[in-house]
Parts: C-alpha cells; sequence; structure tokens
C-alpha cells in the first residue's frame, strides 16, 4: 500500500474526504517527526507500537564494489517496535 492508497483507506473507513483523510495523514506524520526530533521524543500507541529514535555507532564497512574499507560516521536513526496487539494481528496468533 503506498501513500494515495492509504489516504483512500482512510477516507472510505472514516467517511470523510480525500482531502480529509490527506490532512489527517500529513498531520500525523508531521506531529510524530517533530516529536523524534525532540531529545528523549517517542510517540507510544498502545496496540500498535512506538516510534522513538536510537543512536547508531560509528563503524567500519566494506565497499562492495572496491572491497575497501569505508567509515560511517555515528547517527541517529528512527524505529519503530510494534506493539503486542500489531504483532498478534500480523503473526495470525488469537487474542486471550
Amino acid at each position: 500500500m503506498n501513500k494515495s492508497e492509504l489516504i483512500d483507506a482512510i477516507a472510505k473507513d472514516a467517511g470523510i474526504t480525500k482531502v480529509a483523510a490527506k490532512a489527517a495523514l500529513e498531520s500525523f506524520i508531521g506531529n510524530v517527526t517533530t516529536t523524534l526530533k525532540k531529545k528523549d521524543g517517542k510517540v507510544s500507541l498502545v496496540g500498535f507500537g512506538t516510534f522513538s529514535v536510537a543512536e547508531r555507532a560509528a563503524r567500519q564497512g566494506i565497499n562492495p564494489a572496491t572491497k575497501k574499507p569505508i567509515k560511517s560516521a555515528a547517527k541517529k536513526v528512527a524505529k519503530f517496535k510494534a506493539g503486542a496487539d500489531l504483532s498478534n494481528a500480523v503473526s495470525g496468533a488469537k487474542k486471550k
């Protein structure tokens, strides 16, 4: 599913226009991004999952084309950890 398909599905499920669904999705993405930019930023949606930021340490890698070593700088990366309800839905597990 791509972004426009997601907007269509949100509009249909919520009984709203595609314009309103797009605005809601853009707001969600913007708010998650803004929160993750903050120090100790985290967005938790109970049952769905948690968006957070992790520090990735600098490391040594290998250029696959030349086989020469290269250095990757330390950086922050976005993470998502699926919640129990989402994990169970994807794995096909039954609710207790």
